[in-house]
């Protein structure tokens, strides 16, 4: 009953202050919803339902910190063109009752920018850039149920532009070991843009309700789990304002303008994820987002737009992870990272 009014209380608090919220184009502090660690990047960017000693999964949900994660700590880098770079290190540690936290640093480096004047001369350089500093909790209620949250200071230099903010995220599962099953729910990014970077201005956050659910086969290497996204805002189609009808040449029969209906707008809110568990060593993952493939293909070429893939490879100090994201024929996603057991090496 606690997990339900948990769970019940994050859901109006998402809808309440988000209901209109959209997508993208309309919110600040866009480097919130960025895949900071490899694992996720590999399972369609978001990925908030396994319970293991990944201290990343712990700083997209919360409630997946537990004492597995205590004296880890994790380096993760993306890998993009044009000079620009992004990723997180972050740091586990375990305290009296029954309590976890985890320390965390994201940052966005968009490269080196000339700045220029309203007739083209040359007036310097710039690098913008994007910092997140957030710290993470958790507690388990019982040995199944456990909540989480997050808080988030965001600082965004934009040339002689700024602007700072503060976020939370709330977050619960139930997690049955035996049956290795886990469903969850989180909301991201609740707060508030402090000082926008214009004056007088202040944007909204892009506020999201997730939920999520994961089954390990009990005789077969396979993990599935299904994620829904952007809960909190049912169309995510978009819809051309400048498409108007048309008229059948043949039968003078106005054509409407085409619209999402009801199976394309649930298809749009799902990610589905597998994780083949080789061996213990050896993990491959792969995910489909459709919403994303919708947004971001080629109309002529759409190729694998939406899809994912990745690796995980864990050795007796450390684990190597690699994401692999197709944005879509113009261009893909690379990140690597790196967790250790700072203890292990110690010893």
């Amino acid at each position: 009953m606690a997990l339900m009014k948990i769970i019940l209380g994050l859901i109006v608090l998402t809808l309440s202050t988000s209901y209109f919220a959209q997508t993208g184009g309309t919110t600040s502090f866009a480097i919130l919803n960025l895949p900071f660690n490899a694992r996720s990047l590999a399972l369609g960017t978001d990925f908030i339902s396994v319970k293991d000693q990944d201290l990343s999964l712990g700083v997209a949900n919360p409630s997946l910190i537990n004492s597995k994660m205590s004296k880890r700590a994790s380096t993760n880098q993306a890998l993009l063109p044009a000079g620009m770079n992004y990723g997180m290190i972050n740091y586990a540690r375990a305290f009296k009752n029954d309590f976890v936290g985890v320390a965390h640093l994201r940052y966005v480096d968009y490269g080196k920018f000339i700045a220029r004047d309203a007739v083209g001369n040359d007036n310097g350089s710039f690098k913008p850039m994007d910092f997140i500093f957030g710290a993470s909790v958790s507690r388990p209620f019982s040995p199944r149920l456990t909540v989480g949250a997050t808080l988030n200071f965001i600082y965004s230099q934009l040339e002689s532009y700024s602007s700072l903010g503060a976020s939370i995220d709330m977050a619960g599962n139930y997690y049955n070991e035996e049956k290795e099953f886990l469903a969850t729910v989180v909301v991201k990014n609740a707060g508030y843009q402090f000082k926008g970077y214009t004056a007088k201005k202040h944007d909204p956050l892009p506020v999201e309700l997730q939920m999520a659910v994961s089954k390990k086969l009990k005789h077969a290497p396979f993990r599935f789990s299904l994620l829904g996204h952007n809960l909190n805002r049912w169309d995510l189609s978009y819809n051309d304002p400048t498409l108007k009808p048309t008229i059948d040449a043949l039968t003078g029969d106005t054509i409407p303008v085409p619209k999402a209906g009801f199976v394309e707008k649930v298809g749009r809110h799902l990610t589905y994820q597998l994780e083949i568990l080789i061996s213990k060593n050896m993990h491959f993952r792969t995910a489909f987002d459709y919403q994303k493939r919708q947004e971001m293909k080629l109309i002529e070429k759409p190729g694998a737009s939406g899809f994912s893939f990745g690796v995980g490879l864990y050795f007796k100090k450390f684990t190597v992870d690699y994401g692999f994201g197709v944005v879509s024929k113009a261009g893909y996603q690379h990140m690597i990272s790196l967790s250790t057991d700072l203890s292990a090496w110690r010893k």
